[in-house]
């Protein structure tokens, strides 16, 4: 029997993407406000009124700024996940600065859910050579930072060995379940300009545009696989603005047209593991 899941996921953010790249200036800082002020209230209406529980990734530095506003997500039902306790890569990290930022952001988790994360998703998908030990070492069951496969979740690597001259030399896999993610499912590239010295990111792009290709891929996955996962990824401050609630609410009636089975990435990732159990 088929059984298509999907998993609509938020990075709560707020500022502190904009902070970890040294915008600090009032303008950008704003744009940040937008997400736990505006934009996460309209979201969590939009998932009331559709009965449709969701995975919340929330950085430390959002849990301590808006502990209110948090606590309406988890008042809602929906799931807390581990985002950092900055928005810095763990790739640009030292393995203390990343552990320490790790439990700092889980005690506070700890103390708005009543347990520490299940899963993790690493600031701009980026993980460090100490991302999978130190999420193994800390009790996490899932990551949702890679990009391996677009339907099926599979089993995190340890010890891979990559260098610029040499064939890659494969790790052996983990328990850690990893649920992939794509840039081409995120609403950030899409729509959002940033102008910065260095670099621009034009996004503004046209919604209906961005849905068409939204639903072709949950459509492709229907006759791909029997059994899939899709994960889309938010951010308050960028879907919840305007035309583009309508859009996340045009998807959704889609998608629910199309057969879809709304689940956190928890349940989804649990539901992988019962399936596929690690042999390791």
């Amino acid at each position: 029997m088929a059984r298509h899941l999907v998993c609509l996921t938020f990075d709560f953010d707020a500022m502190s993407g904009f902070i970890s790249r040294g915008m600090t200036s009032p303008s950008p800082i704003s744009r940040g406000e937008f997400g736990p002020d505006v934009g996460a209230p309209r979201i969590l209406a939009l998932l009331k009124k559709y009965k449709i529980s969701t995975s919340w990734y929330i950085p430390g530095h959002t849990l301590e700024t808006y502990p209110d506003q948090c606590r309406a997500v988890f008042d809602a039902g929906h799931e807390i996940g581990h985002h950092g306790w900055t928005h810095v890569p763990p790739a640009e990290m030292t393995r203390a600065e990343e552990e320490a930022g790790l439990m700092r952001a889980n005690e506070q988790i700890r103390k708005l859910s009543g347990h520490y994360a299940r899963g993790y998703r690493s600031p701009s998908w980026d993980l460090s050579p100490h991302s999978v030990e130190l999420l193994l070492k800390h009790g996490f069951v899932y990551d949702s930072s890679m990009m391996g496969d677009d339907y099926t979740p599979y089993r995190v690597r340890q010890g891979d060995v990559i260098t610029v001259d040499q064939p890659a030399k494969w790790g052996k896999p983990c328990k850690l379940v990893e649920i992939p993610i794509s840039w081409s499912l995120d609403d950030y590239p899409h729509f959002e300009f940033i102008r910065t010295k260095d670099w621009i990111l034009p996004g503004l792009r046209n919604y209906n545009s961005v849905l068409a290709n939204w639903i072709d891929d949950f459509t492709y996955m229907t006759k791909a696989v029997k059994w899939g996962i899709i994960t889309y990824t938010f951010h308050p401050f960028v879907i919840g603005r305007g035309g583009r609630m309508l859009m996340l609410e045009r998807l959704i009636r889609k998608l629910k047209d199309g057969g879809a089975i709304f689940t956190t990435v928890e349940d989804a990732a649990a539901e992988y593991a019962k399936r596929t159990p690690f042999k390791g």
